[in-house]
């Protein structure tokens, strides 16, 4: 990678927290170096009506708010006719039984954005204005140029339950109900109301690639309920150190939600934040651009300032999104920035699910890996701050990414292999421990294993007694391990895939697919008796 020709020296970088990087590109990168030339925004434009729009409607609802901007001068304006809205995503609120965002881009400010909604896709008889979060990049490196981006979101509230709406995303002089745009109307399904069998698909780190846009195809192939991204979702930031050197190529998003667009538009795509995800332009935590870019559940500890860190349940199944970049010892940019607040959360809301009426497992996705030996290891930091709690609260399965492979563990209990788990196999987390994956082979470049350590995997399977790797101490210094936890390795490009039975023997039947639709792992997650 090139060194980046913006920036601070890199002794002083390390030492930089997001906060101290967000204030020193806003100062290097002053209000008249940066705004020389620029389109809408949502805050230039209320007169002119162009970009116009809220987040209100028969539906209810509310969005959060949009990161901080730079203020550009007026908008280039264009014949609403010629600009196609494109990037599409889905989202649930807290509750996916009656809650649904929808978010897209357009190139160019538009007049009066909105979504029609409806029970047929011929009938959209709902029409609901949508809420502008615009975005200024200015030209962080010589390479690289300014960029405006501009995110619509509706927030869709009453839903009913277990229903299929039609919806189509539009402005003054692009109507997804006329003849002519209907190719364009999408679909997406509200969770059920009573519990019932269902998929769920997951993965980290996906960037922009051919095998990124495979492993969505494959995805869409498994009739997903909701689709997990544990974080580095494009790669905007090409190095991810969380250092003020990183640059950001604004554009990259743009790929990035149209490749998923594919899936998203009928897929909840549910992510959190990676290393790769902070990006301190925007906002003194790094996450001003993505709270432009998502509408997430707002449920978490604080969604203004960590839009990844929330909870939702679906069916018989609680999911919790984590910020690992809160506690991570290998990568500490934002090391601490919740002050504790995101892990009393978590203790609450675990206990919360798993006291729950109705919830049979408790799913947690984060980025940073819990155990892992492929190049990143595990991060003692996430170990430090939440082992004891999964362990406390009987956690069903956890979910990471970071280390760009598929690695699973046997069932982990007190660091150690509480029950080997092979290909096939069936665990109790209430009796044997917890199974950790990692799921980092969403499209980015691969990584690997360690010296003379080969895949093993369905198939092909290569048990070792014991793996040589290491876990990241408070200090940032590697800390030598000697394991025998990890029982599946991959190193191709590959997802999870998870169904769920309900009924008198309810399980988690977990599966990892490589981008060819190829099976590599699978287990079952069977709960016996509750412990308090």
């Amino acid at each position: 990678m090139d060194t980046p020709d913006v920036g601070i020296p890199e002794q002083l970088a390390r030492r930089m927290s997001m906060p101290e990087q967000h204030e020193y590109l806003r100062k290097k990168f002053s209000r008249r170096k940066v705004l020389a030339s620029s389109v809408a925004t949502a805050g230039a434009v209320g007169g002119a009506g162009l970009l116009a729009g809220s987040s209100g409607s028969a539906y209810g609802g509310g969005s959060s708010p949009a990161a901080p901007l730079a203020s550009p001068p007026a908008p280039v304006k264009v014949d609403g006719s010629l600009v196609a809205p494109f990037g599409r995503h889905l989202a649930f609120g807290a509750d996916p039984k009656t809650q649904m965002r929808i978010s897209w881009q357009v190139p160019f400010a538009v007049k009066k954005p909105y979504v029609r909604v409806g029970l047929k896709p011929w009938e959209l008889s709902r029409k609901i204005e949508a809420e502008v979060r615009a975005l200024h990049t200015p030209s962080l490196s010589k390479k690289l140029p300014e960029v405006e981006q501009l995110y619509l979101h509706v927030a869709l509230d009453n839903l009913k339950p277990d229903t299929t709406y039609y919806y189509g995303v539009g402005h003054d002089g692009f109507d997804p109900a006329s003849p002519e745009r209907m190719s364009t109307v999408g679909t997406f399904r509200t969770a059920p109301a009573k519990p019932e069998k269902f998929v769920f698909t997951a993965f980290g780190d996906q960037g922009v690639s051919y095998h990124a846009l495979a492993n969505d195809q494959v995805i869409l192939g498994q009739n997903p309920s909701f689709h997990l991204h544990a974080g580095d979702i494009c790669y905007a930031d090409s190095s991810g150190h969380g250092k003020e050197s990183d640059t950001y190529d604004a554009r990259v998003w743009d790929q990035f939600l149209a490749q998923t667009e594919s899936v998203a538009k009928s897929v909840p795509w549910m992510v959190t934040t990676g290393n790769h995800d902070m990006e301190a332009w925007y906002s003194p935590n790094g996450y001003g651009g993505q709270s432009a870019r998502w509408s997430l559940p707002e449920n978490g500890f604080d969604p203004k300032n960590a839009p990844g860190v929330y909870s939702f349940t679906y069916g018989t199944v609680g999911v919790v999104a984590l910020d690992a970049n809160d506690v991570s010892y290998e990568i500490p940019a934002n090391k601490g920035y919740t002050d504790g607040k995101q892990t009393a959360w978590l203790d609450k809301r675990l206990g919360e699910l798993r006291a729950a009426k109705g919830i049979d497992f408790v799913v947690v996705f984060f980025h940073h890996c819990m155990y892992s030996t492929s190049t990143h290891a595990s991060d003692g930091g996430v170990r430090d701050a939440w082992l004891d709690l999964f362990t406390k609260h009987q956690v069903d399965l956890v979910i990471n990414g970071h280390n760009h492979v598929y690695e699973r563990t046997d069932a982990i209990k007190g660091g150690e292999v509480g029950k080997p788990v092979p290909v096939g196999a069936s665990t109790d987390p209430t009796r044997d421990g917890i199974v950790y994956v990692t799921a980092g082979g969403a499209g980015k470049d691969l990584y690997g294993f360690g010296l003379g350590v080969k895949d093993s995997y369905e198939g092909n399977v290569n048990d070792r007694d014991s793996i040589l790797t290491f876990h990241w101490t408070k200090s940032r210094l590697p800390d030598p391990d000697t394991v025998e936890w990890s029982r599946v390795r991959y190193t191709g490009f590959s997802f999870l895939a998870v169904e769920v039975t309900t009924g008198s023997r309810p399980k988690l039947s977990v599966s990892a697919l490589s981008e060819s639709g190829q099976r590599i792992d699978h287990f079952e997650v069977v709960r016996g008796k509750r412990t308090q």
